[in-house]
């Protein structure tokens, strides 16, 4: 069994990210779930609007940087990463299901970490070393409950996160069509958020990264199991 994950910071520092246009949509209700429950835990927590900071596409960055190596799209990417994404012990993002993926925006946000971490930017090594060791959780809203649906924005998160040596905690999904569906959803996802916001630096393993060790059996002996088994 792994250790659980020690932060950094004290209190830790958790970055929720609201990856969908709609400010009360349901990955944002999902996103602010989240939020209470990091908070009620004691963590430093902060839940951003990417829209906020984000307004461009990656460019080539061979071409596009300035004298000092810097990134010239206009407008305020480089203040998140720099001292909101770096610095946290924990991201958490939130996005809906758009066309089997994650939205837009957020893959544009993963995309312009590039400009960060390639060798033209004179500290790369430093970004990319800070940029490692974190927690993450993914919080998804979707029309749809098939759980093939959300198949492959695990996997993307997955193989992101064995690259950059983070620990992927979990994923909360939250089924509706309507604005606030997530709320009644008969699972409760947002308190399912609120409640993996409160384990988030106690979790020692998860099914999401392939190598962590696991007892012989699945299951505690004597268990009872609930429902109609028992």
């Amino acid at each position: 069994m792994q250790k659980a994950y020690k932060p950094q910071n004290n209190p830790p520092r958790v970055l929720v990210v609201a990856a969908s246009p709609r400010r009360d949509g349901n990955s944002w209700r999902l996103a602010e779930g989240f939020l209470e429950g990091a908070l009620g835990a004691g963590h430093n927590a902060e839940l951003i609007f990417l829209s906020d900071y984000m307004k461009d596409f990656l460019r080539d960055c061979r071409t596009c940087r300035d004298r000092d190596f810097r990134c010239t799209i206009k407008d305020d990417y480089r203040t998140l990463f720099l001292e909101k994404v770096l610095p946290a012990d924990a991201l958490v993002f939130s996005t809906p299901i758009w066309w089997y993926g994650i939205s837009g925006i957020l893959k544009t946000f993963f995309d312009r970490m590039f400009c960060y971490v390639a060798f033209s930017e004179p500290n790369s090594n430093e970004y990319a070393e800070r940029l490692q060791w974190k927690r993450v959780a993914l919080l998804l809203s979707a029309e749809e409950s098939n759980f093939s649906a959300r198949l492959a924005i695990v996997h993307q998160i997955q193989e992101m996160s064995r690259y950059l040596n983070h620990t992927f905690v979990g994923v909360i999904t939250g089924i509706g069509n309507r604005r606030g569906d997530v709320g009644v959803d008969p699972l409760h996802p947002v308190d399912e958020a609120r409640k993996l916001a409160g384990r988030l630096f106690d979790i020692n393993a998860t099914d999401y990264k392939l190598d962590t060790e696991r007892s012989a059996s699945v299951w505690e002996e004597n268990k009872v199991f609930p429902g109609s088994w028992g």
